[in-house]
């Protein structure tokens, strides 16, 4: 397909926010790109490129690369059969011969754009496997008719037998039913279907495996398992850890190569030493590099081009220890970013006046760093869904001693606000006017405000204390974190001191917030839920465990309440300041429990608000929901990224071209960005 070239994607439109308010109406010709299931494909704008220098470009095209490299990384890790399936789903996708309208193959379309999306065989949010939609004798003819050579068959293994181990992986809902089981009274590692342990390796086993590796007196503790595979061999436990010459090595291989040239444009000597110095990283494996690297990151606050590459974030680990692979490549945005230097230059007064208790408070707060970027490609983890704000690094003893970046990524919080006009989906669900002109009036600034506080001042509050394990609170560890974070940044977005700096005009905006948070958390987040399912997904957790605990504990006071009208349930907030009390109340509990590793009152929470659903409302949203006609997942495609050279082959400029289609994207991907064996 001949494709036009222009300088930046403007005027165009996981990162979810998990908000489903207002989401999803778009201009199909400039916004939106595909649609199944119940996920929409948008763009995002990359305002201000064109302004960069050549250098800057060169910079972020190599970095661009190297978050393409690991894309295979991700797919593994979430299940060991995930590269097979969907190599042989994509083989079968360009070969097929027979009719494409059939309704077999439309199924197998959208089932391999819905693994493409999720990484994987399982719901990315959900966590539930795929139901394929076409049958196991459509999908073995199809197998049958590719040439042996396209598919992803083991050394010596014969189609036949090959379909006898895939298919039940595909087809049979008993095998393999979650990607990531995070409660309950079975044994969450056995019951995951993710790869982050193999061999058999039981909760036990593990956690025994890294509690003794662990000094309960050292101060600067490594990120025990962050980067690796447990496997059990012949009764033994042993680390496969992801490395150059390791597990995944081919496709760490390629993103080294592209730091490597990177380097060479990097903007001054402190960028250069951090991607060097995530080289040396990658090439050795080693815990206590990745600390210095983190550490170099976090002190380089002067370049315009910043960049995540890695093993990060550890929600898809039942034990919240092993981590995913993600990739973000961005540039500053500096106007944005003097709201965020001021609410990082008073970083001391927000954790000062934080309602929690003092004996969990920073006596200095250090190296808060926030700044408003505009992301140009997304990698891993953080694609087709992206976050809409980072805090980094994780490390809790690197936060107090050198602080934290946090970022907004507004272009992607603008695609979604300029996706969400008229759409009907406040007329549905928001009890009056009064609130719907509310969040129309304040709603995107708001929402960038809480992403603000969230990532700058949440995730970096608080300490934890001496002798207390960072990784105590286990499968229970990212809800509870998540909600500390929402927490802090709901309870100051109503303070005056956001007037008193500017950042608000009137002291009633937070309130669209407010309003737009408890009726996501008590009701139309469940849109995204599949009727008799509980709540998996930490994110998700974490906005339920605070709207119902919030409305549980101002029940006797009608704080928040939930309305019936028309016959139609309507969240309705009847006193705000009390509501913003409950929310103090809650922040304080919660930054308890993670300074004193109290992992029973932690899990009481999440278990009691978090998990369970009422069936009868759950019904009651879905009904209204499916009348609207919108998709509750959202996900982008990236630009592509060009070379433009002059005759003698030198770089002249670095075009952007925003003219893909989302299945032309992941082909092209599965073509050119497919390092690793089909089985690790």
């Amino acid at each position: 397909m001949a494709i036009s070239i222009i300088t930046a994607c403007s005027n165009r439109n996981k990162a979810d926010s998990g908000k489903t308010t207002d989401e999803t109406k778009t201009d199909e010709t400039n916004y939106s790109v595909d649609r199944f299931a119940d996920i929409e494909i948008l763009r995002y704008d990359v305002p201000g490129f064109e302004e960069l220098t050549l250098q800057q470009k060169q910079l972020l095209y190599h970095l661009s690369e190297a978050a393409l490299m690991g894309r295979d990384i991700l797919f593994d890790q979430n299940n060991r059969y995930n590269l097979a399936i969907r190599r042989s789903l994509e083989a079968i996708y360009k070969e097929y011969k027979g009719d494409r309208n059939d309704e077999q193959f439309k199924a197998l379309e959208t089932y391999l754009k819905r693994v493409w999306f999720a990484n994987g065989i399982h719901h990315h949010y959900a966590e539930d496997k795929f139901d394929p939609g076409f049958t196991q004798e459509f999908f073995a003819g199809c197998i049958r008719n590719i040439d042996k050579s396209q598919l992803p068959l083991r050394e010596g293994q014969s189609v036949d037998r090959w379909l006898a181990e895939i298919t039940p992986v595909i087809f049979d809902p008993a095998v393999m039913p979650k990607r990531t089981v995070q409660s309950g009274d079975g044994d969450l590692l056995l019951l995951s279907a993710n790869n982050y342990y193999e061999g058999g390796v039981t909760r036990k086993e593990a956690e025994a495996f890294y509690t003794a590796m662990k000094d309960p007196y050292d101060r600067t503790p490594v990120s025990y398992g962050i980067n690796s595979r447990l496997s059990k061999e012949n009764g033994q436990l042993k680390e496969k850890v992801w490395k150059a010459g390791g597990l995944y090595t081919e496709a760490i291989e390629a993103i080294i190569a592209e730091l490597r040239k990177a380097a060479a444009f990097a903007e001054n000597d402190a960028q250069k030493a951090v991607i060097e110095k995530l080289v040396e990283y990658y090439k050795t494996g080693d815990l206590k590099t990745f600390d210095a690297y983190a550490i170099l990151w976090v002190r380089d606050v002067d370049s315009d081009v910043d960049f995540v590459n890695g093993f990060t974030e550890t929600y898809g680990d039942p034990l919240g220890l092993k981590a995913s692979w993600e990739a973000t490549v961005n540039f500053i945005n500096r106007e944005a970013t003097k709201r965020t230097k001021i609410i990082s230059d008073n970083a001391g007064w927000f954790e000062e006046n934080s309602p929690t208790d003092p004996r969990f408070k920073k006596k200095e707060v250090k190296g808060v760093t926030a700044k408003v970027i505009t992301v140009v490609m997304l990698g891993g983890d953080c694609y087709p869904a992206t976050p809409i704000g980072i805090n980094l690094p994780n490390s809790n003893w690197i936060r107090e001693q050198y602080g934290s970046k946090s970022v907004t990524i507004e272009n992607i919080t603008a695609a979604y606000d300029k996706a969400s006009q008229g759409n009907g989906f406040s007329e549905e669900f928001v009890w009056g006017e009064t609130e719907r002109e509310r969040m129309k009036k304040y709603g995107f600034v708001t929402d960038n405000l809480h992403t603000d506080l969230h990532e700058c001042l949440g995730h970096g509050s608080g300490v934890i204390l001496p002798g207390v394990d960072p990784d105590g609170l286990g499968a229970y560890s990212s809800t509870l974190e998540e909600a500390r974070a929402d927490l802090f940044a709901l309870y100051f977005l109503a303070d005056k001191k956001l007037l008193e700096l500017g950042l608000l005009d009137h002291p009633d905006a937070y309130k669209a917030e407010y309003y737009k948070y408890m009726m996501n958390g008590l009701m139309t987040q469940l849109v995204r839920i599949q009727p008799g399912k509980n709540v998996e997904e930490a994110h998700m957790r974490n906005r339920q465990l605070i709207a119902k605990w919030i409305y549980e504990k101002g029940r006797d006071e009608r704080v928040v309440s939930l309305e019936k009208h028309g016959g139609k349930t309507y969240t309705v907030i009847n006193d705000y300041e009390k509501l913003r009390e409950l929310i103090g109340v809650l922040l304080a509990e919660i930054q308890r429990i993670k300074s004193e590793g109290d992992s029973n009152a932690g899990r009481i929470l999440v278990e009691n608000y978090g998990v369970k659903i009422d069936p009868e409302l759950h019904n009651e949203i879905l009904e209204r929901y499916a009348g609207l006609n919108l998709a509750p997942y959202k996900g982008f495609i990236n630009p592509v990224m060009k070379e433009i050279k002059n005759d003698r082959g030198e770089v002249t400029d670095i075009a952007l071209d925003c003219s893909e289609g989302y299945t032309e994207q992941m082909l092209r991907y599965g073509k050119n960005y497919s390092f690793l064996p089909s089985y690790n």
